[in-house]
């Protein structure tokens, strides 16, 4: 079998590595020891950054005519390659993060979002936090004008409550006037009435004495006519008296006849 179909699946498994990657960082491993080696990897891992050792010549023959291009410059020697198709900086974060206590790391350089970097490049790239950090500072930075506007609507809503509590304290300061003269006006009416029946009073009362005398006035004018009826009706009865006497004269003499 030809050396060519030998390498062809790992340069296709570099590609297919690095195809799509927000960034990719070459670093020279030569002196970590295994357990430096194991806990860098663990920690590109969890950020979720493949990192991988191969040939310089299968790299070369994977970044040909592709924007990882110029990181062919930097194969020589131990190579490691860092990739990741997320987060843009987590790579360059960890690797720089790492070289500051395991002085045997050394970055070489990098692409990222298609841009290639140097050593230094990287070590600037590193510098910018992670994504979430960015997104938390981001909001934080979006919310703190929102809280202010928040507070600021809450103040006016505040003072308009106040003022138009005022208002209607106001209002009702004035209408207590109004309201304590429509009770003295009813008071006075009421008082006026009770005057008015008071004097009414005394006069019923004199319609009341009044008419017992006039009752009395009849019955003694009734008890004066009396008399003179009876007089009258004796003065008939003294006229028709002897002429009943004569007529019983004149009844013996007939018979006698």
């Amino acid at each position: 079998m030809a050396k060519v179909e030998l390498k062809q699946p790992v340069i296709d498994e570099i590609s297919e590595l690095i195809d799509g990657a927000a960034t990719v960082v070459l670093a020279d491993y030569r002196g970590l020891t295994v357990a430096e080696d194991t806990d860098l990897r663990r920690q590109l891992r969890e950020a979720g950054v493949t990192y991988k050792v191969y040939k310089n010549s299968m790299m070369n023959f994977a970044f040909k005519d592709t924007e990882f291009a110029d990181l062919s410059q930097h194969l020589a020697g131990p190579t490691a390659i860092a990739v990741c198709k997320e987060d843009a900086t987590a790579a360059a974060r960890i690797l720089a993060k790492f070289a500051k206590n395991a002085e045997a790391l050394e970055i070489k350089g990098g692409v990222v979002e298609g841009v290639y970097y140097d050593a230094a490049g990287i070590g600037t790239i590193a510098s910018i936090p992670a994504r979430d950090e960015l997104l938390a500072t981001l909001l934080g930075s979006l919310k703190s004008p929102m809280a202010d506007f928040a507070r600021v609507i809450k103040q006016i809503a505040e003072k308009d409550g106040e003022e138009v509590a005022e208002e209607a304290e106001e209002a009702k300061t004035e209408e207590a006037p109004a309201e304590e003269a429509a009770e003295e006006k009813a008071d006075d009416a009421k008082e006026e009435a009770t005057e008015e029946k008071a004097e009414e009073a005394p006069a019923e009362e004199a319609q009341e004495e009044e008419a017992p005398a006039e009752e009395e006035k009849a019955e003694e004018a009734t008890e004066e006519e009396a008399p003179a009826e009876e007089a009258e009706e004796a003065a008939e009865e003294a006229e028709e008296t002897p002429a009943e006497e004569e007529a019983e004269e004149e009844a013996p003499a007939e018979d006698a006849e």
